[in-house]
């Protein structure tokens, strides 16, 4: 698994059963120019079924980043974030994880914290702005 590549703008995931959320986030990023290729998902399982694709991952169409949403029907944020482990090692490049929730219980944090696979805890809404730090930092690390 490569590390990330140096880039300008990045493939982007969101899983979110919210249609406004995925809306309101692709709209923010398509905004910032940030973002290439935005691929949408409303359940975890539709997301690990193109994840586990090998097709999509010969392509290398696999995302940069996943916004990740906890409660969604189907397979919520926590199933999805299993069965992802175990995929994890075979995707070309180091995919970064963000749980994205309107949830403040602390833990709901504290587990998101746990898991290896997830990078950080955010809380919706997010401003522009906020996806903006996210995609730089990644910029920053894709550079080194």
């Amino acid at each position: 698994m490569e590390a990330l590549a140096a880039k300008d703008n990045f493939d982007v995931c969101l899983i979110d059963d919210d249609h406004i959320y995925q809306f309101t986030a692709r709209k923010m990023l398509e905004s910032t120019g940030l973002a290439r290729q935005i691929y949408s998902f409303y359940d975890g399982e539709a997301a690990i079924r193109y994840l586990k694709n090998e097709e999509n991952i010969s392509q290398n169409k696999v995302p940069d980043v996943i916004f990740l949403d906890i409660n969604m029907p189907i397979m919520d944020g926590w199933q999805f974030l299993e069965e992802y482990r175990t995929l994890a090692g075979k995707m070309p490049r180091q995919v970064t994880v963000y749980m994205v929730s309107s949830s403040v219980d602390i833990f709901d944090i504290q587990r998101a914290q746990q898991m290896a696979e997830v990078t950080d805890y955010l809380v919706k809404p997010m401003p522009r702005e906020k996806y903006r730090q996210l995609i730089d930092g990644l910029k920053r690390l894709s550079a080194n």
